[in-house]
Order: structure tokens, then sequence, then C-alpha cells
């Protein structure tokens, strides 16, 4: 259903003639006329006082339209900005504070009119970071614009993204946003959405943002007109909320049923979001812990630290003679392990770890794990052998967490170290998966080797390719013709994956074969096509 036909329907109900809602909302009859006809649409300032004016929410009035829109047009796709996994870029170069600024008015005038209770109803929004420079420019830019269209803003500080679903959630926030660019270099940066179920954004919601960031409202069926500022007492207010942040720790460390006197762990913060955080939550518990990568500068994070640069840790644990040790990434979504070896538990293998454990308690819903296609043959193979199925979905945290709330599944994850454990929460988080592992060492009374040992890995090798255009190379009949080649190559003793990032421009080649040498050979194969053909970016 259209805005216009909704706006009829909605004047029908109660009992409105045209003449009497234009008087209601300060426009002509004939504006009324020409919306409910689909033959305009009402500007954005009218848009808020129709949700006022029937009770409605913003997402109910705007929702159907924006659906619609975006089914019928590729120009409305939101991918010029939100990727898999929020807003990211280089900040001041793809990511500026005007952007920033520009989604605070956006999402405070929103909120501001998403309730079905309007009066006197002021939204809150809290906002959490990670330890990068321009971090502290980000938020100051949303907070800006979060007040200035008359919602609260309340700030975590540096805090983990999996603290901020938590605490939008608990707290009955209308949405929460976590600056970060998770994983990336220090002078790259991020904005992710959470709404108020702790969930990513959904895409209607992003592809409204981007028509506004971009001026185009019209494309989606909205005349474009400037969000109005609040005024006087309606100005937002800025809140200290570090108190929530306590909480978040507070219920991490409620999850543990074992004392970690006896653990000796190795944890390594990536000099990133986590590194208050993980020492308050292991030292509550008990654990006897060395800990690197907790010395951020705005310029470390994620600098030789953390789950992408794992060598540190695994030396730590190694020469201290540790128990084990958690690698987590910029904002502490991911997890690592490493076991008293030193040798490297990735994601994979943690989940077949927690999927067997949730399985022998009957927790392990439809005794199904979810996945993605980046995932090794050999961990659904054990899985298999332990009785477990898998279902896999494309690459991205998002997508795991959708199938999962489709089909009720408990647990999913990715190689990368995202786990998402859905009686717990609602996006992966390295500290609560970091806790679930101790749990399952400490009830069984195994190493992590000995949980790891089942789990048979084939040799993996991932290549990446900056590009110019990603799509571009997915439409390179020679790019195929050589991946249809190597596919004939491995011959069923493997399999060969192209896939484009959805952060970055990247391409990655991803190939699963019988040795690591032949992974990087049959890599090198498909890079070099893609460079000849003229992809590559500096």
């Amino acid at each position: 259903m259209t805005i216009g036909e909704k706006i009829a329907q909605l004047r029908t109900d109660a009992g409105l003639s045209q003449e009497e809602l234009a008087e209601r909302i300060d426009v002509s009859r004939q504006s009324i006329s020409k919306w409910e006809m689909n033959q305009s649409m009402p500007q954005i300032d009218k848009v808020l006082v129709l949700c006022e004016l029937f009770n409605i929410s913003a997402d109910e009035l705007l929702r159907d339209e924006i659906d619609l829109k975006r089914k019928n047009s590729k120009e409305c796709a939101a991918n010029k900005y939100f990727g898999t996994d929020g807003f990211r870029g280089e900040a001041n170069i793809n990511l500026t504070s005007i952007h920033a600024y520009k989604i605070g008015r956006f999402l405070g005038w929103y909120y501001s009119h998403n309730e079905t209770d309007k009066a006197a109803y002021r939204p809150k929004i809290v906002i959490g970071k990670d330890t990068r420079r321009s971090s502290y420019m980000l938020e100051y830019s949303i907070v800006a614009g979060i007040t200035a269209s008359g919602a609260d803003a309340y700030m975590l500080h540096v805090t983990t993204t999996p603290s901020v679903s938590y605490v939008t959630k608990q707290d009955d926030f209308d949405c929460g946003i976590m600056i970060t660019a998770s994983h990336n270099p220090f002078y790259d940066n991020g904005i992710k959405i959470i709404n108020r179920y702790g969930e990513k954004l959904d895409d209607s919601m992003t592809a409204l943002i981007e028509a506004y960031l971009d001026g185009d409202m019209n494309t989606l069926g909205i005349s474009q007109d400037d969000i109005p500022f609040a005024k006087r007492e309606k100005i937002g207010r800025i809140v200290d909320y570090v108190s929530g942040r306590n909480r978040y720790i507070g219920y991490l460390i409620s999850l543990a049923s074992n004392s970690y006197k006896k653990l000796r762990i190795g944890i390594d913060c990536a000099n990133g979001a986590s590194w208050m955080i993980a020492r308050s939550v292991f030292g509550a518990l008990g654990a006897q812990m060395l800990v690197i990568g907790d010395e951020p500068d705005g310029l470390n994070i994620n600098n030789g630290f953390g789950s992408t640069h794992i060598k540190n840790l695994c030396s730590l644990v190694k020469e201290k003679h540790l128990d084990f040790g958690f690698a987590f990434d910029g904002d502490c979504d991911r997890c690592i392990a490493v076991d008293g070896n030193g040798n490297i538990v990735d994601g994979d293998v943690i989940m077949y770890i927690l999927a067997k454990r949730l399985k022998s308690r009957g927790m392990l819903n439809n005794n199904t794990v979810v996945a993605t296609v980046m995932s090794n043959s050999g961990f659904i193979n054990s899985l298999n052998e332990a009785g477990i199925s898998c279902k896999q979905t494309t690459v991205g945290d998002r997508f795991v967490y959708e199938c999962m709330q489709n089909n009720n599944y408990s647990l999913g994850g990715e190689q990368s170290g995202h786990i998402i454990l859905k009686k717990y929460a609602t996006t992966g988080d390295g500290l609560l998966t970091a806790i679930m592992i101790c749990e399952e060492i400490c009830d069984t009374k195994l190493s992590l080797a000995e949980l790891a040992s089942p789990v048979k890995l084939y040799p993996q090798y991932t290549k990446n390719v900056r590009v110019k255009n990603k799509a571009a190379v997915f439409k390179d009949d020679n790019v195929l013709a050589e991946v249809a080649e190597v596919e004939k190559l491995i011959a069923g003793n493997g399999r060969i994956l192209l896939r484009q990032s959805g952060t970055e421009p990247v391409v990655r080649v991803m190939l699963e074969c019988e040795t690591e040498a032949k992974c990087q050979e049959y890599a090198d194969r498909v890079v070099e096509v893609i460079l000849k053909g003229g992809h590559g970016a500096e």
C-alpha cells in the first residue's frame, strides 16, 4: 500500500473529509487529493504531522512505500553507504562528520514519531564508540544531530558493539548507534545502527536514511523537505550513561556458573573497545590474566593485535604456558581462541564446541547450526559426525541472525569469530563467546585442544584483491571462466568461492583443497586474471 492509499484509509477510518484533514495539518485540500491519488507525496515534515494525527508510527506509515519503491527501482537499493555491517569508510573521506550529523538528525526526527503514544514523547538513543581517533568526531556530530531533532542522546563512551545492542534492548531505547569500523585499520570508521530489539537495522530503514543523506527522498516517494529543528524545551538532552555499560558487564559476569581461579588466560583486546571491559569481566570471575593490546592511543586499533593478527597471542600463550587465550577485534563482536599449544581455534571450531555443548543440554534448537558459505567443509563434516546439521547463508552475521530468527535456531556464526548465541544475545559477542568456552572447559575438565580435536579442517586460503568495481569483476567472462577451470582441477576435493566484501572495495578469492600450496596456486591464478582484466585498484 502506498503512502497515499494509506492516508486515504486513515482519513476515512477517522471520519474526516479531505477539507477537514487539510485544515488539521495546515495544507490545501488539493494537496490531500494529490497525495491520495499518488500524484504527489507529503513533505517529510508533514509525514511527522500525519503520524501524530493518526496515532501511527513512522515505520507503519512509511514501510510499505519504501519496500515497494526499493522492489521496483534498482536505484533505491540501500547500498550506496550502508553495507552488511553499517555505513563504513575512511574517516573524512567516505564517512564525514556531515554524514554523521545528518544521520543523527534523521534518527532523532524519525523516532520522535515512531511511538503510538505521541503525547510529549521524547525518544532516547544510546551511542557507543571504539577507540579510533575519529570516533570522537563522529560521536559528537551524531549527538548534535540527535539533540537538534529533539531526541535525547545517551553516551556509553568507549564500549563494545554487543554492549550497545544489549543496552538498547534492555533499557528500552528507540535505537542504538555504535561508531566503529570493527577489524578495519584506525583510519577507517563506521556507523552501525541497532533497532530497539538489539538487532541490526533492516534494509527499509537504511534506504530511507540513504535517501535523506542524498537529499533524494523523492526516490522513495516522499517529498524532500528539511527535517524541522526542535526548539526551546523540545531540544534534546545529552546524558552520560556509563551505568548502562556497567550493567552489561554485570550481565556477562552473571552468565558464568564456575569460578575461573584456576584458569590462566591470555587476552588480546586489539587496542580496541574491549580494553577495559574484558579485564573487568574476567577479573571479576577470578581468572589469572595476561592482557595484551590494552593500550589504545587512537591510532593503534587492530594494528598487530586482535583477532585478525593472532600471532602475538599465540606466542604469549605458548611462551607463558597459559591454558588458552582469546583475541577480540576492534569492537569485540568477534572472538578467536588459541589453545594451550599455541594453535588457533577459529570461529568454525568454536561453533563446533558450543554446538556440542548446547546439544548435550537439549538447547540446540532443531539440532542445527547456522554458518556461512565461508565455513570450512571439514567443520561441516565434523558436525555431521556429531549428529548436528548445518544451514549455510551468505557471508555476514546479519544474514546468519536472520536465518536463526526465521527458523528458531539457537547457534550461528562465522569462521571469523562472529558467534551468535541467541538465548543470550542478538548479535555476535566476543566476550560472551569467551565465557561460554570457559564454561565448557570448566564443566568437562577438558583442555581447549581436546575439545577442538574432533574437527579436521581442510587447508583454506583466502586472497583479497582491492578492485575499482566489485560488481564488474563478477561480470568478467574471463574471471568466471578461470573460476570454472579451477573447480575442474579441484575435482570435488575442495571448493573455490569468489565473493565481494560487504564493507571494503575488495573481492575475496577463497580456496579449499588438499594442500595449502595448491590453495595458494589456484587463488593466484584467479587473482592474476582479475588484475589482467584491469580491475585492480591501488
